[in-house]
């Protein structure tokens, strides 16, 4: 303890104001709103974990990269079936736990089915593991040809943050599409944190996509992005207003988003909003702002059309 609280009628005081900053802090109107209160006995997921089985998964996407870097062709199927034993364990508990955090929103009484429910979501889960792999090295590849600092595949793997945002998506989209809850918002802010690049795990994006830089770059809920697209650091593809019911309580769910077809270039710091199309083969420049739709072939700079 410092000498100064042992001081007398310090120590007192120090007690008086956290009595009373305690009492305040535990009157439910105060913590109704902000206390996450275990729904059948079921601990919350866990971002640690969660953060495990991302390592986990890039060792097994990318064997030698990730994990073990001396692992042979020979010794590949052991290597792999430990990994992916691995996932499916951590991913089957975090899944459950997901479930129950939200189960009083999807009308459940009990836990009496969750456990199933988990592994049985866990094992679509890596089902999907070959198409995972295929996006992401295609990805790798558009990223390699797109960038002419790029040496090598290995160094845009290990370097370029648009890479560990993309694992983090593909991811987390799968896992979207099955409908497991609240997992893969955790696992998208993970690579959020970490690169500053922002990809709703809803988002549609297609085959060989890299965002150069990527710092800045928001990709919201409802984009579809086509194959071979490119785009720079700062592009927010995002939404113009945000409907209410006659509530006033926002109407979610609904397409808000750009579709951005195919092979199409986003300059850095443009911003694209609402459920605009951006025509295939067409050029966004740099900080441009759009609102409306462009047809295919366009090239938009500053506002204006070439």
């Amino acid at each position: 303890m410092n000498i100064k609280d042992m001081l007398p009628g310090r120590g007192k005081k120090r007690q008086q104001i956290m009595d009373e900053v305690i009492k305040d802090l535990c009157r439910p109107d105060s913590y109704r709103e902000v206390y996450y209160s275990p729904e059948h006995g079921q601990p919350m997921p866990s971002a640690e974990v969660l953060s495990e089985f991302m390592d986990e998964l890039k060792s097994v996407l990318f064997p030698g990269y990730y994990g073990n870097s001396e692992i042979s062709p020979e010794a590949m199927s052991y290597y792999l079936g430990s990994g992916i034993d691995r996932i499916y364990t951590l991913l089957g508990d975090q899944i459950r736990r997901g479930y129950c955090f939200l189960c009083h929103l999807n009308g459940q009484d009990s836990c009496d089915d969750c456990d199933d429910l988990a592994i049985d979501l866990a094992g679509k889960f890596i089902s999907t593991l070959p198409r995972i792999r295929s996006f992401l090295a295609r990805d790798v590849q558009a990223a390699f040809h797109g960038d002419p600092a790029a040496k090598s595949l290995g160094e845009i793997i290990f370097c370029y943050p648009s890479i560990l945002a993309l694992i983090h998506y593909r991811v987390a989209h799968e896992l979207y599409h099955l409908k497991v809850d609240l997992i893969p918002r955790i696992i998208s802010e993970m690579a959020h944190s970490r690169t500053g690049i922002d990809i709703h795990p809803g988002a549609e994006i297609g085959s060989d996509f890299f965002i150069d830089h990527g710092t800045g770059t928001v990709i919201g809920e409802t984009c579809i992005i086509g194959n071979n697209v490119r785009l720079y650091h700062g592009v927010t593809l995002g939404a113009r207003s945000f409907p209410k019911n006659d509530s006033g309580v926002l109407i979610k769910g609904e397409p808000r988003h750009p579709i951005v077809e195919d092979n199409v270039i986003i300059y850095s710091g443009a911003t694209i909003l609402g459920r605009v199309t951006i025509g295939q083969g067409s050029v966004i420049g740099g900080n441009a702002w759009l609102t409306e739709s462009v047809p295919p072939n366009t090239r938009l700079f500053q506002g204006k059309k070439d």
